[in-house]
């Protein structure tokens, strides 16, 4: 059996010592950016590499395509490849955050082809509460050669976005806090607003009060009320740099609501271009 989407505590307790399961820590704090390489050091879930928002899990910003842009397929796969990941393995991403930096991961896996991805529920905040086991040691894993094939359809750009602005077959959903969609607030980019059309999903409402996923039934009719008539595929997910939005794209998925995509650029890459049309309440 593979897990997808979510693999619960329990279950990742179980597998700790299979040799097909791999473990990825994604903690990140965007204020401080080595402090999730630091934490990890200090303790970390037995097994577990450690991926890097900024170095692993993105290019580096040119100032035009957003504060998190994708890597390339290659340069992913490479770095897949230098923790020693096979095509095979069950990986399973976590954070300290709610699940939005594993959700990043996550995603990543899949528009490379690795199906046999997941986030570890309620994430090491529940693995720590829980009593379950933690170690400073580093694994040393044999490097692979990881043979990605990325999905093209998965993500969009802005030129998509721009061309789709208003019409019935694209439905952005911005991830960040309300006041931010708004355009009342804005702590990290230079400009507030949002994509002139799209819709509010704050990501924190993906989860119930003890950190964990809400249930795919809650999560289905939640999302279901924000799309109406609209097919799952219509969806494009954004946010501030294409982080958290991942994570509204995986509480689709656990809600069975499949095909949806990412705009990879979001806000900061949106912005970098003052011909884009920009609106705020």
């Amino acid at each position: 059996m593979s897990y997808t989407t979510l693999v619960a505590t329990q279950v990742l307790a179980q597998h700790l010592q299979d040799a097909g399961w791999r473990v990825i820590d994604c903690r990140h704090e965007l204020a401080k950016p080595e402090l999730g390489a630091a934490q990890y050091a200090e303790a970390h879930i037995p097994g577990a590499v450690h991926a890097h928002m900024d170095h692993d899990l993105a290019a580096p910003p040119d100032g035009r395509n957003g504060r998190h842009p994708l890597p390339t397929p290659e340069a992913f796969a490479a770095w897949l490849g230098r923790q020693g990941v096979r095509p095979s393995d069950q990986v399973v991403a976590y954070d300290a955050s709610g699940g939005t930096a594993a959700a990043r991961l996550w995603w990543m896996l899949r528009w490379l082809g690795h199906e046999a991805a997941a986030v570890l529920d309620g994430g090491f905040t529940a693995w720590r509460a829980e009593g379950r086991p933690v170690t400073a040691a580093v694994p040393r894993f044999a490097q692979t050669r990881y043979p990605g094939h990325p999905h093209a359809d998965a993500h969009v750009d802005a030129g998509r976005i721009a061309a789709h602005l208003g019409a019935e077959d694209m439905l952005i959903i911005d991830a960040r806090a309300a006041e931010r969609f708004r355009g009342e607030v804005e702590p990290i980019d230079p400009v507030a607003g949002r994509i002139p059309g799209s819709r509010n999903r704050f990501c924190g409402l993906n989860l119930a009060p003890d950190g964990r996923f809400k249930d795919a039934a809650t999560l289905r009719a939640e999302f279901a009320a924000l799309l109406g008539k609209r097919a799952p595929a219509s969806v494009v997910h954004s946010c501030g740099s294409g982080v958290a939005a991942c994570h509204n794209q995986l509480a689709m998925e656990i809600a069975g609501l499949s095909g949806s995509r990412l705009y990879p650029g979001s806000w900061s890459e949106w912005i970098a271009d003052p011909a884009r049309p920009r609106e705020k309440d």
